[in-house]
């Protein structure tokens, strides 16, 4: 056997969003691009802000001498001290530069916290629908994924992980703006959450954390504010990426912020500067945590997502599809007009439109598009969504 079993068995589940990302270049090449509406990967279409750029030359150009030679695990004090001091300002708490680890994008981050707090068989809860990789980082330390369904609206649930905790659960990964909804979760289902597991602490002689992934938490559409974990959850531990903010997702740079309040924070500290290490990462890339020390403030243009996100729901809720208005991030996720998801999303690729199945995110009968795409495309993919609603029974002609 050329592989392990268990990475044999992982590939043949997949990743649907992957799959069609592979299927859109394979498309791409017999149809041309032009002809395919390929919405199955969050990759974002447009280019970085400008400060970025205008950032990114200065780092390059800057010739002083041990710029790109290793640094503490846990990233370039300077870096950490920017971030820690907008953090202090944002959740009025006493975030000093240790409570900051760089680290490479989210999904490295992720890996890092797990590897910190896990021992094999310790217990993580994850809210569907839910980002598909989740799965599979608690798998890479031992951990069991514990899916626990949100509401009829994708919102926090309590009593549903109030019966999902148990002595060896050791975080919920809430992400909000969330990957596949869109929803933001409310200052009240936060604190109600907080509450819960504060009392089944107690009770069971536990400490839960809160991993909050908070990669779009600066894509939040209608003047919505997307409440401060910080301020909410004592026992809370940010991971983010400036992979949607910056449109930079290639870059890998993100970082780990532990709350001040939180328990065993020195403990937590160590950790995860060791696990950034020996998990192979190192230290995040050197030139990129340069580049975004002074950018914690800037942020793509979410005019331009918000009016993406307009046309697409508008449109697809005038033919007919069900979909919660998404408060973030650049996803929809509209009911199925037939039960069976993937063969809807089947259908859609008669069409050349590529999207990507709610069974890949833990949540069947649904479907995700992404819209961090031209425009044109959009546009260009309404009527076969049109054609699939008439298909299925959703609009008469």
């Amino acid at each position: 056997m050329p592989i392990s079993d268990k990475i044999k068995s992982a590939l043949d589940r997949g990743s649907w969003i992957r799959k069609m990302f592979e299927e859109g270049g394979r498309l791409k090449a017999k149809l041309g691009a032009e002809n395919v509406y390929d919405f199955s990967l969050g990759n974002p279409y447009g280019e970085p802000p400008q400060e970025f750029l205008s950032e990114l030359k200065r780092v390059v150009n800057d010739q002083t001498p041990g710029m790109h030679r290793y640094m503490a695990n846990a990233g370039f004090v300077e870096t950490r001290e920017t971030i820690a001091g907008v953090l202090a300002e944002d959740s009025g708490m006493d975030f000093k530069w240790d409570n900051i680890t760089m680290c490479c994008g989210a999904g490295g981050g992720l890996n890092v916290v797990l590897k910190t707090i896990l021992d094999p068989g310790d217990e993580v809860i994850v809210l569907t629908p839910f980002f598909v990789e989740y799965r599979s980082y608690i798998d890479n330390h031992g951990g069991i994924c514990r899916e626990v369904s949100t509401n009829e609206k994708f919102e926090i649930d309590p009593e549903a992980i109030g019966h999902a905790i148990n002595s060896k659960t050791r975080a919920v990964i809430i992400n909000s703006p969330n990957n596949p909804t869109g929803v933001i979760y409310s200052s009240g289902s936060l604190e109600g959450l907080d509450r819960l597991l504060k009392k089944k602490g107690e009770e069971l002689g536990i400490v839960v954390y809160v991993i909050s992934d908070e990669p779009y938490k600066k894509l939040a559409y209608d003047g919505i504010e997307p409440p401060n974990i910080f301020k909410l959850i004592d026992n809370s531990i940010v991971v983010t990426s400036h992979s949607k903010d910056l449109s930079i997702p290639g870059e890998r740079i993100g970082y780990i912020a532990i709350s001040p309040k939180a328990a065993d924070t020195g403990d937590l500290i160590d950790g995860i500067t060791f696990s950034n290490r020996t998990l192979g990462f190192v230290n995040a890339p050197a030139l990129m945590q340069r580049v975004v020390a002074k950018l914690q403030r800037v942020c793509v243009d979410v005019n331009d997502y918000q009016e993406k996100r307009d046309l697409f729901y508008e449109s697809l809720t005038e033919m007919g599809y069900q979909i919660i208005k998404p408060q973030g991030a650049f996803y929809l996720f509209p009911k199925s007009p037939i039960e069976d998801d993937v063969a809807f999303v089947k259908k859609a690729q008669n069409k050349n439109i590529l999207i990507v199945p709610g069974s890949g995110f833990g949540t069947p009968g649904y479907f995700r598009i992404t819209y961090c795409v031209e425009k044109r495309l959009i546009e260009d993919s309404l009527k076969g969504f049109e054609e699939l609603a008439l298909e299925c029974g959703l609009k008469s002609k």
